[in-house]
């Protein structure tokens, strides 16, 4: 079962949906849709799903632009966060804040 919007302004549940939100019909007032930032099920390159939290090991030599030598084949990366985006895994690698694609790295 779906949930009605309701107007911010007079809290009728009459809204309708636009482009990039939603609209009432009774008071005119637009309003943007709540963003979508549920990132969903992230799994390593052996199908693991990962958590935020996690540690995981680099499985690919990683190049990084601005550092010579990039992120070495078996470097671990602790506590990692999940973030929304096509780089999903986000965590530090030598003080420096990386995101990394999933299939680059498996659980540890």
């Amino acid at each position: 079962m779906t949930t009605l919007e309701t107007c911010p302004i007079c809290t009728m549940a009459d809204a309708l949906i636009a482009e990039d939100g939603f609209e009432c019909a009774t008071c005119g007032h637009e309003w943007l849709a709540e963003p979508d930032d549920a990132v969903g099920d992230v799994r390593d390159a052996n199908g693991n799903v990962l958590a935020a939290g996690d540690t995981v090991v680099v499985v690919k030599d990683l190049k990084l632009n601005g550092k010579a030598g990039g992120v070495k084949i078996g470097t671990k990366v602790k506590s990692i966060r999940l973030v929304p985006g096509d780089h999903p895994i986000e965590g530090k690698i030598d003080g420096r804040t990386i995101l990394i694609t999933s299939d680059k790295v498996k659980k540890a």
